[in-house]
């Protein structure tokens, strides 16, 4: 029997020249050339050719979000920037000829094929990383061992990627998060920007630039397309996987997260128990669960809930909003909280597509919402729920200040035009803002715009698709700080 960790070294570097072809032709693969850049590339690359932190950037996010999509239009920029295409390496960790190699292992093979004789002004990506084990430690050593060279890694199975980077890489990683296609970059992919003009929604205060639309009817139409289909590039733009949803997602996306990547890490022995809870979450994106009522329904424990719930979350497949007060004070236990899918075509994945008069519409739009803030995980958000006497009430969505722990805004999101003829009938948010002196609030509708005014409230109604694309917009304008 021959050494099996053995791969002949000129093997290795064939592969490497294969992943590389830039440095003989200039050019990165046709496939990603043609591909349509998403808007959160200019967000990205600055980060990239930043030089004056001795950092590695960590590219973080579900799957097939377009990772690997956007290290390749890094490199492509790189190039048409002059970058010597000789001092830009792409090594797919994923790939097993690489197993029983270090990352200086690697390093060394691009260098030695090359025959460069040392690295300075080298920009060196990595993806999927989480396939190297100890990834952070071997990382932070190339990071502090070559400090004029640009490190740059991508990894999806989130989980360990969150696990490890808060605890070893800290003041060495610059984490970045790609969340899932926004409405915003959906009409941006299928050119559809022509529904889209830049106008302004008043309140009594003040007049508010916003994105609003010519043609709500056809707005809406590719709403309900993006709820049940848009969260991944590649289903956008691919009708044959759209019509095979479930095969395309659930084995790549669901099965490989929740069947291989490292639920051992979370102690999680189950993974079938693991699926199945996943599914009903899925199902119920967007309710409000207990842990005594879900321990009930779905036969679990709570203590193995507890951990279900934290692998979902930091694999990126769900998002946890805990509830506050009318006040947002924070509740001592938390006992109930809302479960909501980062994305919503996850869900159609799982079941099937819904149709907008679907009795689940309403959830999948707050799902919708939800998963457009992805990108800002700084941000508090919350829901308010709250008990006086006998009134009770809930705001759908409220950011809390964390400095000051008092409410910023509350959104109601409603998939109904009812309330913009009856605005009196939502209690619950005229409450929340007298009780916390707000004089202006949202809600969304299905495709009615306007605003109505209750004693000294003034609610602004908007069609929740529009709602969902300016999210997307004012996010990636926000930039992170």
């Amino acid at each position: 029997m021959g050494n099996l960790n053995l791969i002949p070294t000129e093997k290795i570097v064939e592969r490497l020249h294969y992943e590389n072809p830039w440095w003989v032709n200039k050019q990165i693969p046709e496939a990603y050339g043609t591909m349509a850049k998403r808007l959160y590339f200019h967000l990205f690359y600055p980060y990239v050719k930043e030089k004056n932190v001795q950092r590695a950037l960590v590219l973080m996010g579900p799957r097939r979000v377009g990772k690997t999509v956007l290290l390749f239009h890094s490199i492509d920029a790189l190039l048409n920037e002059g970058v010597n295409p000789q001092q830009i390496f792409f090594i797919g960790i994923d790939n097993p000829i690489y197993m029983h190699l270090s990352l200086e292992d690697m390093l060394h093979l691009c260098k030695k094929s090359l025959n460069l004789s040392q690295l300075n002004g080298c920009y060196v990506f990595f993806d999927e990383i989480q396939y190297l084990k100890d990834w952070e430690r071997h990382l932070k050593v190339l990071v502090d061992s070559y400090p004029h060279t640009k490190f740059i890694v991508s990894g999806s199975a989130a989980a360990a990627l969150k696990w490890h980077s808060t605890e070893s890489g800290a003041g060495r990683f610059t984490d970045f998060m790609l969340p899932p296609l926004t409405f915003q970059e959906y009409i941006h992919l299928k050119k559809m920007e022509h529904l889209i003009y830049n106008g302004h929604i008043d309140n009594d205060e003040k007049s508010i630039p916003y994105c609003l639309t010519h043609d709500i009817k056809a707005l809406n139409k590719e709403f309900v397309h993006y709820l049940n289909f848009g969260g991944y590039p590649e289903v956008v733009l691919s009708e044959k996987i759209q019509s095979d949803m479930s095969r395309y997602v659930k084995s790549d996306i669901v099965d490989k997260v929740l069947l291989r990547d490292l639920p051992s890490l979370y102690g999680i022995k189950d993974v079938q128990e693991l699926n199945r809870f996943f599914t009903y979450i899925a199902y119920n994106t967007g309710n409000e669960f207990a842990y005594e009522t879900m321990s009930k329904e779905s036969g679990i424990q709570k203590d193995t809930l507890k951990k279900y719930l934290a692998y979902l979350e930091a694999a990126f497949l769900i998002k946890v909003l805990n509830k506050v007060d009318i006040n947002a004070k924070r509740l001592k236990r938390v006992t109930s909280f809302k479960v909501y899918l980062t994305n919503p075509s996850l869900r159609t994945a799982l079941f099937s597509p819904i149709s907008e008069t679907d009795e689940k519409m309403g959830n999948m739009v707050e799902t919708a919402v939800l998963s457009q803030w992805m990108h800002h995980e700084k941000l508090n958000l919350t829901y308010a729920r709250w008990k006086e006497g006998r009134t009770e009430g809930e705001v759908d969505l409220v950011l809390v200040d964390d400095k000051k722990y008092k409410p910023v805004w509350g959104v109601e999101i409603k998939w109904s035009n009812r309330y913009v003829e009856k605005p009196q009938e939502l209690k619950s948010l005229i409450q929340f803002c007298k009780s916390n002196t707000f004089k202006t609030a949202m809600v969304t509708s299905i495709d009615q715009l306007g605003v109505k005014k209750i004693a000294d409230l003034v609610f602004s109604f908007l069609p929740a698709s529009v709602y969902t694309y300016n999210i997307g917009n004012i996010t990636l304008k926000m930039k992170n700080p």
